[in-house]
């Protein structure tokens, strides 16, 4: 039973018209671009999760920045130890630390690893909300077409009504296959992506409070070494 009911969906496509199969290839194109990118970004936030995690810990057992910095090759694809790469090249450059630069630098840096993760994937919103449009736009001109063989051969009957409309609700079927997985996969996407950014923005406070701190203690060892030469 099932593949009569394959084969005849199958004639009833190969049978429809022209427009019809154009919107059934532009949706079968959204569909599979729709897995393509869906498997890529999975397999990209899992990989930048797990370098996450190996990064931090890694972070904070050790001993100085110079060490983590000639070992962040080992993370990757770890988005936070990308910010912390961009926020060390900066402390490198200036002579005293300035906490506004090095805020700036590791804003920026969060921004460059968001655009990233988030390349392509507004392409699920649109298959999302579009898709189901373009398949009602194929399965409207599949049951204007029966309307128009209804008028030409004068008959309403079901032998000659059920073929057309049942060749315009693929489209509508169709376009529903490509949005739900879409809209699904859109949504998984999207709360993976803020987790990640969470990941990084709480790294970036942690990072600049310990800078401040080390520049705190720097500042005070150095008021209380020149009271001490003043008093000698």
């Amino acid at each position: 039973m099932n593949n009569t009911t394959s084969l005849s969906a199958w004639t009833l496509i190969m049978d429809s018209g022209p427009l019809v199969k154009l919107i059934l290839l532009v949706l079968l194109f959204a569909s599979v671009l729709t897995w393509a990118i869906l498997y890529q970004k999975s397999k990209l936030l899992k990989a930048a999760r797990e370098d996450d995690q190996k990064f931090l810990d890694y972070f904070w057992s050790s001993k100085s920045l110079d060490e983590i910095s000639n070992h962040i090759d080992a993370f990757e694809h770890s988005t936070v130890a990308k910010v912390f790469a961009s926020a060390y090249r900066e402390l490198r450059k200036m002579p005293v630390p300035e906490i506004s630069n090095l805020e700036r630098s590791l804003n920026r840096a969060q921004s460059v690893q968001l655009d990233e993760l988030e390349k392509h994937v507004d392409w699920l919103a649109t298959t999302a909300s579009a898709a189901p449009f373009i398949g009602l736009f194929g399965t409207v001109w599949g049951i204007m077409n029966s309307f128009q063989n209804i008028g030409a051969t004068g008959s309403a009957n079901l032998a000659v009504v059920a073929p057309g409309i049942s060749e315009a609700l693929i489209a509508t079927a169709v376009g529903l296959a490509a949005a739900i997985p879409a809209s699904i996969g859109y949504n998984s996407i999207l709360g993976k992506i803020k987790r990640t950014s969470l990941e990084m923005e709480t790294f970036s406070q942690e990072f600049l409070n310990m800078v401040q701190r080390n520049l705190s203690s720097t500042t005070k060892a150095s008021h209380h070494g020149n009271e001490s030469e003043q008093n000698i």
